[in-house]
């Protein structure tokens, strides 16, 4: 029997230069073969997404000294079960001395030769060449073009994967998997060599929302993604000196936001900024840089700590041990530990609760957990709690700054550096982008630090040596550094002394060191919801904040901790409900007009 099939189309394989541009290879066949190659062209716009990682989420590098070469001192590849295990033993039990001498804000800068993804996702597609080797390496070198190799893989690569793939595997709105369309909302042609459009006025739900988010969210119309697929969506992503002042970083951001539009051309006229935690501060303050609001289509965060979280306060008291023991070992598992580093950050202390936070978030309890001070701040978290010396419940005991064979700094550093902070916070105060889009983390099972509680218990006595009569609570929140006995950890300790006991063992007897004190203050744990570090206070606070119409949709969500905001499926389909409600208001380069 002949063979009546009709012949299969030939599609011309593409792939895109360094400026985005596509580029199709086919090699000429015999003239017999005349049917036609197809070469299928993507959207001539450009609107690159930019992502802004969170506090930690960079990677960064030795700045180099005396002819040395750079070496890596933050670096989140993943490793073992997609964890950060190299930067686990790199941290694990260094002293602070150490933390402070190495990760300095002037003695790092970013590292921009983290681990890359090894595969092509969306429109990260490089031609093919004759080997391997050579294809692999073009390949990791436009993920790094990208700024992927900046961030952190183990934190952000997976979402960034997801979310190229969902841009750019396709340009077709009926071939999008995400929206799952139907006949009712497609205009099918006659001509099987057109493709089918989408009708206008309709409501396409987002499935991957979830429940939680449909009921919070308006549907999206066909009209927002007709809207969308006029532009090719390429992801980038920007690493910064998150131990450097945000304000350094936002001016850093915005000369990436204008390479990025140089690199691609004509064809590209805006950006959208996607944002994880302290990225959105930093975000927040580009869009206020010259021709910067007008160079940002659109602003999507997640989990940004608007006013900032007592949790920062909390770890510079007394470390990160009893929150998470694993990351403890990374951030510092005591006071001095997260001191040694914290203090000479402004980044760092620009996560500081700002004025904007609800007053009374510091606060000392009897041990009938009555009022034992005033709650602090009353109005000035600067002057009342980071700057003050005199009192034991203060942010910042002085000898920490100078840790054994670290880079001893002085009060005034520290105090520069609050200044540093406060003026940030006054910068960005109530600014967002025109057209910004939020999520925060409002989970019961995420508990969070809405405040800082100080409770007093009674502490072990000696029967050897008594302690004589306990001073009361309110002598004890006058109390000076000095006075109180503070290993940077909690609880912390009000008279007595550290006491060696003899305990009768069966072998004899054990020396056993423990804590004679009249009070024990311990620190509290966690008294809200949020997402397991931004209380739900801080992460909502956009939305009353911003000025009418600024803040386009907030939304809470579930499922998720700090770290982990954009693992999950329903908070990535936020993201892109959100890219492509900016997309279809984003401004059309006149040339593709």
């Amino acid at each position: 029997m002949p063979d009546t099939a009709a012949p299969a189309q030939r599609f011309a394989p593409m792939s895109y230069n360094a400026r985005g541009q596509p580029v199709f290879q086919w090699t000429l066949t015999p003239a017999e073969q005349c049917d036609p190659v197809i070469l299928r062209i993507p959207p001539d716009a450009i609107l690159p997404v930019v992502f802004v990682p969170g506090i930690m989420g960079s990677n960064l590098k030795s700045v180099p000294d005396d002819g040395q070469e750079a070496e890596p001192v933050w670096r989140l590849d993943a490793g073992l079960a997609g964890k950060p295990v190299d930067l686990f033993r790199r941290w694990n039990g260094v002293p602070a001395g150490t933390r402070q001498a190495v990760l300095h804000p002037d003695r790092v800068t970013v590292d921009d030769a983290g681990a890359v993804p090894e595969r092509r996702v969306g429109s990260v597609i490089v031609p093919s060449v004759e080997s391997a080797t050579q294809s692999k390496q073009a390949l990791i070198d436009r993920y790094r073009e990208r700024g992927w190799g900046e961030v952190g893989e183990s934190s952000y690569h997976p979402f960034l994967i997801w979310l190229e793939d969902s841009l750019n595997s396709s340009y077709r709105p009926h071939e999008w998997p995400e929206f799952q369309l139907k006949s009712m909302h497609l205009d099918v042609p006659d001509d099987p060599s057109l493709q089918p459009r989408l009708k206008p006025g309709l409501e396409v739900p987002l499935a991957g929302l979830g429940e939680h988010l449909l009921r919070q969210l308006p549907h999206l119309k066909t009209d927002d993604l007709s809207a969308r697929a006029a532009y090719r969506m390429p992801v980038h992503a920007f690493g910064y000196n998150w131990l450097a002042d945000n304000n350094v970083a936002a001016n850093k951001l915005a000369e990436r936001i204008d390479e990025i539009r140089r690199q691609y051309g004509s064809e590209c006229q805006q950006v959208i900024l996607v944002t994880h935690s302290m990225g959105g501060l930093v975000a927040r303050r580009c869009a206020q840089l010259p021709g910067m609001s007008e160079a940002i289509a659109g602003v999507v965060h997640g989990v940004m700590p608007t006013h900032g979280a007592p949790v920062a306060y909390r770890r510079c008291k007394v470390g990160m041990q009893q929150e998470s023991a694993m990351a403890a070992a990374v951030i510092g598992v005591t006071g001095q530990d997260v001191t040694a580093v914290f203090a000479q950050s402004p980044g760092a202390l620009q996560l500081l609760p700002t004025k904007n936070y609800s007053p009374g978030w510091l606060r000392l309890r009897d041990p009938d957990h009555a009022p034992a001070m005033p709650a602090r701040p009353e109005a000035d978290p600067y002057q009342e709690i980071y700057l003050r010396r005199d009192r034991w419940w203060a942010l910042l005991r002085e000898e920490w700054l100078k840790p054994k064979d670290g880079a001893p700094a002085e009060w005034k550093d520290y105090a520069e550096n609050i200044e540093l902070a406060k003026l940030f916070h006054e910068r960005i105060d109530a600014a967002y982008h025109p057209n910004t889009y939020v999520y925060y983390g409002a989970d019961a099972k995420q508990p969070s630090f809405e405040t800082i509680t100080w409770q007093m218990r009674a502490g072990r006595g000696d029967l050897n040596r008594p302690l004589g009569v306990p001073p009361d609570a309110f002598v004890v929140s006058t109390m000076q550094m000095a006075q109180v006995r503070d290993q940077g950890s909690s609880p912390l300790y009000v008279g007595g002394s550290r006491v060696v006991e003899h305990v009768p063992v069966r072998a004899g007897r054990l020396a056993v060191s423990m804590e004679v004190s009249h009070w024990e203050l311990h620190c509290e744990m966690q008294d809200g919801i949020g997402d397991g570090t931004v209380p739900v206070s801080s992460g909502q606070a956009p939305a009353a904040q911003a000025r009418e119409g600024q803040v386009r949709v907030q939304v809470s969500a579930t499922g998720f901790d700090h770290e982990g905001a954009f693992k999950v499926m329903q908070t990535r389909h936020f993201t892109l409900y959100s890219l492509i409600k900016i997309a279809a208001q984003a401004k059309r380069p006149s040339c593709v007009a």
